[in-house]
């Protein structure tokens, strides 16, 4: 079960990848098309809105989801991944694909938050069960 906890990693890992080379495409789109220069995306603040919500949704993957990243990691080398473990580390990935769709599609700020809110508990989910570990109470 300890490897299995490093599938959804994977998953998040594609899902970085999958952004980097959506947001790429867009901002040569957009220079192509003559809707922004080059220049427009040395510190984001002139990008088109499209490639804005890309750009910052990119950038939450290196929030919340690097501690996930971590606890996973340590709980792994613990030898310590259990079912709930697994659970959480798949809610925890399939609630930033969801995110991801949201905020980069939509405006809904509401929405997102409350998307975000699932990878919250799942994150508090593995972290809790390492804190617990680390406090010696499994």
């Amino acid at each position: 079960m300890n490897v299995s906890i490093l599938q959804p990693l994977i998953v998040q890992i594609g899902l970085i990848v999958a952004l980097y080379v959506w947001l790429s495409v867009a901002r040569l789109r957009a220079v192509s098309r003559g809707e922004v220069a080059y220049d427009a995306f040395v510190l984001g603040r002139d990008e088109p809105r499209p490639i804005a919500r890309i750009t910052r949704n990119l950038a939450n993957q290196f929030e919340l989801p690097v501690l996930m990243v971590g606890c996973v990691a340590l709980l792994a080398a613990f030898g310590e991944v259990g079912r709930f473990d697994l659970a959480c580390a798949w809610l925890f990935v399939a609630g930033r694909v969801v995110h991801t769709a949201v905020q980069t599609l939509t405006d809904d700020v509401k929405l997102r938050g409350r998307v975000f809110g699932i990878n919250f508990v799942a994150f508090l989910g593995i972290a809790g069960h390492l804190g617990l570990i680390a406090l010696g109470s499994r």
